[in-house]
């Protein structure tokens, strides 16, 4: 369930909207005059959400090259590729 607070809450009561972030892992939704305004989150579920972000990224990139590609490629092409990236 979401969890919306009033912007005065982030002023006035910021230990207890970081508290409900850490315990419940959970973003809070900020309004500002009823309406959405900012999205406040523990640093632990950002960094959660941009790992899955490029998890979908590499997942996308590899379905691509399976379309471009449905034949495969050689082992030695990829290993050649990742050699040229690290480089």
């Amino acid at each position: 369930m979401s969890i919306i607070r009033p912007i005065s809450d982030l002023r006035n009561h910021a230990d207890q909207i970081s508290d409900i972030c850490h315990r419940q892992a959970e973003p809070v939704f900020i309004t500002k005059n009823g309406k959405g305004d900012l999205v406040v989150m523990s640093e632990a579920l950002f960094n959660q959400q941009q790992a899955l972000l490029t998890l979908y990224r590499k997942l996308e990139e590899a379905e691509l090259s399976l379309i471009k590609h449905p034949e495969g490629i050689s082992f030695k092409k990829v290993m050649k590729g990742l050699r040229q990236k690290i480089r």
